[in-house]
This record gives structure tokens, sequence and C-alpha cells, in this order.
């Protein structure tokens, strides 16, 4: 396959060809490498997210490539890798030592009682670290080669290897991060990579100079001490507060550039998909009531690019296991591929 192919038509029924949208990439031809990760060992709630990259791969050929931000953004070349089915299958696996450990502390017992599970927490540990390892070669893999990287969860813990590799490459660099939380608990639960812990371990970056985060309302006493002692190294902007200021007539554009303005030159957006209104995605792992609408994240994104910062790469996570979910899980990668500069 080609993107050049000369047969090819944008407006055409979407061919499900093994790549998103239905594009005619390879992996040499595209700009831009869609690494699916699907994992969620960790995950304490709703389950399903490992399929999200599967819903979305299925939901992109409805998607229309007419873009107003790039009507011809397709033609840069979008590919997306295979979803690896031995990281699936590890998943299963872990997934289930990983729920007795979560039962064990529910219950408010300790790991040590017997059956001992510490054991089982260390292999699970290491089986986090392996994952970060595969996604920090993979990255750097298709970033020698010049070409853009975005990652799709999973859950939010998948994209850490990523991080790393891009932090080979930018000696800083800050991170927009939407979410319905701030994800900052030092190894929740006993699990070193846990998806509660993603940005408190890319925090662990030296090169991430700042943490942007925007929707936050579900949120822990710890972590709140973590964002008021970090010397404004994370800005929080809580839901409840961008609410406030919208109801009492600030514009959402004010709002976006006073966001903006705390991110240096080059950004990574960190997209978990509860940060939206749960009507969005009602089936991601964490979904809490409020949020922000689709076009709202659009706009913040669109004035991020016209400010002349860079968006350097992009992760999509918690998309759920059902049909909405990756539709709209699909939407948000079109057009982060389009804005990606």
């Amino acid at each position: 396959m080609n993107i050049q192919q000369p047969d090819y038509n944008p407006s055409g029924v979407g061919e499900i060809n093994g790549n998103i949208f239905g594009l005619p990439s390879d992996y040499e031809s595209a700009n831009l490498i869609i690494i699916p990760v699907p994992w969620e060992v960790t995950v304490s709630y709703g389950a399903g997210t490992a399929k999200g990259p599967q819903q979305i791969l299925d939901a992109s050929v409805q998607v229309d490539l007419f873009d107003l931000d790039r009507p011809h953004g397709w033609k840069q070349g979008i590919f997306m890798m295979e979803i690896p089915p031995d990281i699936f299958q590890k998943n299963e696996y872990y997934r289930t030592l990983a729920a007795k450990i979560i039962e064990r502390l529910a219950q408010g017992q300790p790991l040590t009682n017997t059956p001992d599970l510490t054991p089982v927490l260390t292999e699970i540990n290491q089986a986090g670290k392996q994952l970060n390892q595969w996604l920090f070669t993979q990255c750097q893999t298709a970033m020698n080669q010049g070409k853009r990287v975005a990652v799709i969860g999973g859950d939010h813990s998948v994209p850490l290897g990523y991080f790393q590799a891009l932090a080979t490459k930018y000696p800083k660099y800050g991170i927009l991060h939407i979410d319905a939380h701030a994800d900052l608990r030092d190894a929740y639960e006993g699990f070193e990579f846990s998806h509660a812990s993603i940005m408190f371990n890319a925090l662990r970056i030296p090169q991430i100079s700042k943490l942007v985060q925007v929707g936050l309302r579900d949120i822990s006493h710890e972590e709140v001490n973590i964002i008021d002692q970090s010397h404004r190294r994370i800005i929080p902007y809580y839901d409840r507060i961008i609410k406030q200021k919208l109801y009492a007539g600030n514009t959402w554009l004010d709002l976006c550039r006073e966001i903006i303005s705390h991110l240096p030159e080059q950004v990574y957006i960190s997209f978990d998909v509860d940060g939206l209104d749960p009507k969005l995605c009602p089936n991601t792992g964490t979904p809490v009531p409020g949020g922000l609408e689709l076009e709202q994240t659009f706009y913040l994104f669109r004035e991020l690019v016209r400010s002349g910062r860079q968006i350097i790469g992009f992760d999509v996570c918690e998309v759920g296991n059902a049909q909405w979910d990756g539709n709209v899980g699909a939407r948000i990668i079109y057009k982060l591929a389009n804005l990606i500069n």
C-alpha cells in the first residue's frame, strides 16, 4: 500500500483493510505511526479498555476524512500497527492476578496473609516495566525514522515508555493532560505502573518541565498536596473552577489562552477520555459526572497550535469496549493527527 496511490478516493466508502480509517498507508509510507497497547492490568473499577484499540479501529472507517483544520490531513500517511496479540494475552493473565491483590486490599487485609501475594505484586510490576521498555523501543524506532508517534490505550498507564522515548529527543517538554483524575498516586494499590500513577511516574522524568491538567474532578488529598508542593511544575484546572468561570462570563477562549500560557514550546497531549462528559465515553474505566465537551478540547488544541507551540506526540487512553466509545475515540485520534506538527 502507498498513500500516493492515484485511485484512492477519500470521499469513498471506508475500506476495511486493517488500517485505521481505512487509509492506504503502511509503516514505511506513513508520517504518523499509531501504536495500540491493549493493557489494563491495574484497572480498579470498570474493565474493557484493553479492547479500546479494536473498538477504535472498527469505528474509524465511519469517520469522514474532511477536516476543517487540515482538509488533506489524511495525505500525511497515518498507519496503525497491529494490535499485539501477545500483549493482550499477557494483559488477560496479569489482570487476573491483579484482581486478587485489589480484592485483598479492599477487604482491608495485608498482602502477606496466606496466600502471600507479595510475589504476585512483584511479578505484575516487572511485567509493567517490560511493557514500558517494549513501547520505548517501538517509539524510538519510529522516531529515529523521522516519524511522529501516537499511542492508543488500554488504561492510562500505557504511555510511560513513550514519555521516556521523547525525553531522549527533547531536553524539555510539557504535558497537556485531559483527565477527570490527576493520576498522581505513588504506586496506587502497590502497582508501580498503575493507571492512577502515570503522571506521578511521568514527573520522575526530568525533561518533563510542566504538567498542565484540565478537567480534574475526582482527586485525593495526597494528590492535591503533590500539586500544591510542586512549585508550579503542576498546574491544575479543576472542572468545577472552569465551570464557575464560564458561568461568571469568562470565555473559553480566555481560559484556553491562560491554560496554554503555562506550557513550554514543545507539548505532548495525554488524553484520558474520562476527562470528557461521560455521555461521550460511558464505558470508560472510571467515569465521573461533569467534564468537558469534545469540541471544547478541540478548541483548546487549536489554540495551542495557534500559539506557535509544537505538538510533539499524543496518546488517547481509557476508551471503553463499546461501539459509541470507539466512535468518539476514533474522532479524537483523527483530530489530533491533523493538528500534530
